[in-house]
């Protein structure tokens, strides 16, 4: 695991790095070829330089976040502000975690992209990857 992700974790409360433990274990695993680091105060995984996953501890829990998401057709993910696709799940307690969700939540997010990575040279207007 990325040294500045375990440091990140370990800054939590016991019940969210427990979440958070979770979360990057099974992104490390299940995003191979991902390089992953904080980017903006939270852990976040890329893949080819477009952030694809990633968390941050919030009042309400920890919030996992798929940039690419409101595309996943996923019931338990909420959408963003609508502004781009991303949406998101929050878990208060790691039970709350169900693996086989967030593998396929996972396997979805290497196959949906929209390209972030070139979103400031597009002037704001993403483009669909896959």
């Amino acid at each position: 695991m990325n040294q500045a992700i375990l440091e990140y974790n370990q800054q939590q409360i016991d019940g969210e790095q427990a979440i958070c433990d979770i979360l990057a274990q099974e992104i490390d695993t299940n995003l191979s070829g991902a390089d992953s680091k904080i980017w903006h105060g939270h852990p976040v995984w890329f893949l080819d330089g477009n952030p694809i996953v990633g968390y941050s501890k919030l009042k309400s829990g920890v919030k996992l976040m798929f940039w690419s998401g409101a595309d996943f057709d996923e019931a338990m993910l909420s959408p963003g502000s609508g502004k781009f696709k991303d949406a998101s799940i929050t878990y208060t307690a790691s039970t709350q975690i169900v693996v086989e969700d967030l593998h396929r939540l996972l396997q979805k997010a290497r196959y949906i992209q929209w390209d972030y990575k070139n979103i400031v040279k597009r002037k704001g207007k993403l483009e669909k990857l896959y």
